[in-house]
């Protein structure tokens, strides 16, 4: 998957809040208190995993444009060129 400039100035926001708390929550494992680490280390990987995962309100539009054309415009069946020769 590829992601568009935008999207990955998004990642690289989202990673500067993200990765502090990944850090924190291995110092924490590291010094014996596993679950709050875990804990910890899971809220950093659910900051950047749920944004590309969830549906936002801003999405809602361009999902509804998509279907909304699939269902108006059909793709060809096969050949492009029927008997036009």
């Amino acid at each position: 998957m590829s992601l568009g400039i935008l999207d990955q100035v998004g990642l690289a926001a989202t990673l500067i809040f993200a990765l502090p708390v990944a850090v924190y929550g291995l110092q924490r494992v590291l010094d014996g208190s596993t679950l709050a680490g875990v804990g910890f280390l899971v809220v950093a990987a659910l900051m950047v995993l749920l944004p590309r995962r969830l549906t936002t309100p801003e999405d809602v539009p361009a999902k509804a444009a998509e279907t909304a054309v699939g269902s108006v415009v059909k793709e060809p069946d096969g050949s492009a060129d029927d008997g036009e020769q």
